[in-house]
């Protein structure tokens, strides 16, 4: 009778398994390559989704928070405020405005569609007020296209009324009105 070995069997060489010493190198490589992706789409997902936030403590805070937000958004120049009605998205337009340069009065573009102002650096910028528009078609034939491609800033007011005309990469930014009167501004990026 012969009985099984009990001493562990010998890890297989590239001899025993006729694969070569190049395919065994390759398919470490390979899993490495594929470990590389995995981890580096994870990160991507977690970093390229990261929730910010501004929080506004009152009228005389405004300027403050307009910075800090304009520092946090970067190079985005679409941004699209999705708020209630008196949430203060004309506000902290203004307060953007200001601190961008802008020596014209600013106002809620609500007839006109679209304000554009002149920045410090000499830029222009254009804010849009979408409340009025019922079609789609009334958007374009504004122009807003050539707006959104300008390269320039452009503060979007009521976008939920454009929102299947805005590119993918406008920046959705919410402003809650918080039950002490102040406004968290927030979106993620």
């Amino acid at each position: 009778t012969s009985y099984p070995s009990t001493s562990p069997k010998p890890p297989p060489t590239a001899s025993s398994t006729g694969r070569t010493l190049s395919d065994i190198k390759h398919n470490y490589n390979h899993r490495d390559k594929i470990r590389s992706f995995f981890v580096t789409m994870v990160l991507n997902t977690y970093l390229c989704s990261m929730k910010h936030e501004v929080i506004i403590n009152g009228v005389e805070d405004l300027e403050r928070a307009a910075a800090e937000f304009l520092e946090k958004i970067g190079d985005n120049t679409l941004v699209a405020f999705f708020a209630p009605m008196g949430s203060g998205k004309t506000t902290f337009t203004t307060a953007i405005c200001k601190v961008l340069g802008v020596t014209d009065p600013v106002g809620s573009p609500t007839f006109a569609i679209v304000n554009e102002y002149m920045r410090a650096d000499g830029d222009p910028m254009y804010h849009f007020d979408f409340y009025r528009i019922n079609k789609l078609q009334e958007a374009i034939e504004i122009g807003l296209y050539d707006y959104l491609d300008s390269g320039c800033l452009c503060i979007m007011e009521w976008p939920e009324n454009i929102e299947d005309l805005l590119p993918e990469e406008t920046l959705k930014v919410s402003i809650k009105v918080n039950p002490d009167q102040s406004r968290t501004v927030s979106w993620e990026a």
